[in-house]
Order: structure tokens, then C-alpha cells, then sequence
């Protein structure tokens, strides 16, 4: 991660074009249907179960241009869950998934949480050695999730 590239809150509405914007490039460059998500009635309730205090919308924003995404969204009082880690193509590379993603652990335990989870896909390998390499682990299901070969994993905050 460089010096201009700022990991901040999105702020809504103001940042809603932007945050769809990511995500919905996050959907199309996946390489399995996400449709089971219902990310449209997501969408247009924007801020949604990622609203504060129990949950957040992070940007990467490069002076302007945002690079890359992370949300987390209650679960249990407990738990939390990491959603839509994504750096697009032209960012990758620079330690920007691992920078969202560590700050969105903080994030976590401030608002108090015990636990995070998230799913990932088989696929998404270099995804998968970030997480083990932030200490998260196998954990049970928190959500549906019909694609195979995806798996839980959980991390003690």
C-alpha cells in the first residue's frame, strides 16, 4: 500500500455510486454466481446491516479513485462477518486486501466483537493465504452459501 491510497469509512449517502460501483465489479469478476445472495435488495437499501454501529463499509481510495472494498455486518452480538474483500486488478498487488483487511479487524473489536467469520471459495487461493496468514480458521456455517467447495472460516478477536 502507498502513501496516498487512504483506508477510510464510506459515508453514506454520499459514497453509495462508489461503493456499488466496486461491488457490483466484485459480482461480475467472480468466477461463481453469487445470485443466491439477493445482492439487488442489498443494494438499494444501502447502508443496510452494514450500517454503524455493528457494521461498516470500508473504501481504499486513492485520491478519489477507490481501489478496493471490505464490509462487515452483524451477526450475533458475538459474531461479525467479513463481507466483499475486493481490490481491483489494476490495484493488486500493493497490500491493499491485506491493509482492508486488517483494519476491518480492528474495526470489529472496537465495536466489541468476540468473533469474525466469512466465506470464500475454493477458487479464490490467494484470497484463502490471506486469511490463514491473519489467523483465521475452519469455522461452522454462518450463512447459506450453495457453491461448492466454499468453506467458513473464523477468527477469535
Amino acid at each position: 500500500m502507498d502513501a496516498m491510497t487512504l483506508i477510510r469509512h464510506a459515508i453514506f449517502p454520499e459514497d453509495i455510486v462508489a461503493v456499488l460501483s466496486i461491488w457490483r465489479e466484485f459480482i461480475a469478476n467472480s468466477p461463481v454466481n453469487l445470485d443466491y445472495q439477493n445482492n439487488d435488495a442489498e443494494f438499494a437499501s444501502l447502508p443496510g446491516k452494514y450500517a454503524s454501529p455493528s457494521g461498516c463499509v470500508l473504501l481504499a481510495d486513492c485520491e478519489g479513485e477507490i481501489e478496493g472494498c471490505v464490509a462487515m455486518r452483524r451477526v450475533t452480538p458475538e459474531i461479525c462477518e467479513m463481507k466483499r474483500l475486493y481490490v481491483r486488478p489494476h490495484a493488486q498487488g500493493r497490500q491493499l486486501g491485506r491493509a482492508l483487511a486488517e483494519r476491518l479487524i480492528e474495526e470489529a473489536r472496537t465495536v466489541g466483537y468476540n468473533e469474525m467469520r466469512l466465506d470464500v471459495q475454493a477458487k479464490f487461493v490467494p484470497a484463502r493465504m490471506l486469511y490463514h496468514s491473519l489467523g483465521f480458521a475452519t469455522a461452522e456455517p454462518i450463512s447459506f452459501n450453495p457453491v461448492p467447495g466454499a468453506s467458513f472460516l473464523g477468527l477469535f478477536l
